[in-house]
């Protein structure tokens, strides 16, 4: 199988990048200006977030509410942006069907990735400087796809006569 050859299977087609309006195959000529604008977003986001995060804590900390509640504040700030960042960082580099147990369920970890959307940017600016965010996740996609129609293409077909009839 040959890696970037849309031509490998004509039936299979591969799925355009969130965000970059082309494929991993044929990447256009706006693709690397799309994925800098994307990781610059993505890193003036993350700054623009952990100011707002920041104003929050000075908050907390002008309503004289003591030292604790301010590191529990500050820890829970914390540990939020880092289940947001590795679930982030595995959705973009294994794709969503990757997570399980209760990283898997959207319900239980809403809260937690609300407050953590920091550290999901963070993981995202990051993911962006090696490739398109979720552009592996399609590329393994694609190839399978492309296995398996090769597959079927290659199985030899039953002659009419030899079916059974019911």
């Amino acid at each position: 199988m040959s890696e970037g050859n849309p031509s490998a299977s004509p039936s299979v087609q591969a799925p355009s990048i969130r965000w970059f309006g082309t494929t991993w195959v044929d990447r256009g000529p706006d693709y690397w200006l799309r994925r800098v604008a994307v990781s610059v977003g993505a890193l003036v986001a993350a700054v623009a977030g952990g100011f707002l995060m920041r104003l929050a804590v000075e908050g907390v900390a002008v309503a004289k509410t003591g030292a604790f509640v301010e590191i529990l504040l500050v820890l829970a700030i914390a540990v939020c942006s880092c289940v947001g960042a590795l679930r982030t960082w595995n959705v973009l580099t294994q794709g969503r069907e990757s997570l399980t147990g209760w990283m898997a369920d959207e319900k239980s970890i809403s809260v937690m990735l609300i407050v953590g959307f920091v550290g999901s940017l963070v993981a995202y600016f990051l993911r962006s400087l090696v490739e398109a965010p979720g552009e592996g996740v399609e590329r393994t996609r694609y190839e399978l796809a492309v296995a398996a129609a090769a597959r079927r293409k290659a199985t030899p077909k039953a002659a009419p006569k030899a079916r059974r009839k019911r």
